[in-house]
């Protein structure tokens, strides 16, 4: 009986040193796992970054992947996200190039619909910022691309994960 598939949230506290990262992920490539994304930052403390791992996986693999990592010399505490009630957010940024007036002006108002921050903009250009949930930023790049796909690049970066203090997520 194959198992579910499910979304896993995974936060790694590890020490800041070079080929960390590289060690890291290659725990989950060995077991096959794509990770949907991955963000590393120092924490308060330079010495250690915190790692936020999103991916899909099963329980088994996946209890494998937190023992396997939890004896890794170089990961101090591993947090599982996963049933947690987190704040998550990503950023995104949205380039939308060789606009005619009227575009930018509706790109301007539908900006401001979706929440979203015009970072940059020139006479043909808008740059967007938005940050959101993963799926958030799903729909406003959905958005987007319908209108102006051979005129756009989107770059993302991996969600940062804190779990909440009310314990009741948001």
């Amino acid at each position: 009986m194959q198992q579910a598939m499910k979304k896993r949230w995974i936060s790694l506290y590890v020490e800041n040193d070079v080929g960390v990262l590289a060690k890291i992920s290659g725990l989950f490539s060995g077991k096959s796992y794509n990770l949907k994304s991955l963000t590393v930052g120092e924490t308060e403390d330079p010495t250690v970054s915190r790692m936020t791992i999103s991916l899909m996986g099963d329980d088994k693999t996946f209890e494998q992947i937190k023992k396997q990592l939890n004896r890794s010399v170089e990961v101090i505490k591993v947090l599982d996200f996963t049933e947690l009630p987190i704040h998550k957010k990503e950023i995104l940024f949205i380039k939308l190039h060789s606009l005619k007036k009227d575009e930018q002006e509706e790109i301007f108002r539908s900006a401001a619909v979706f929440g979203v921050s015009v970072s940059d903009y020139d006479k043909s250009s808008v740059i967007l910022e938005s940050v959101k949930t993963e799926s958030e930023n799903d729909d406003i790049l959905k958005f987007y691309k319908k209108y102006y796909l051979s005129r756009m690049e989107a770059v993302r970066g991996g969600s940062v994960a804190i779990e909440s203090v009310s314990k009741s997520e948001r």
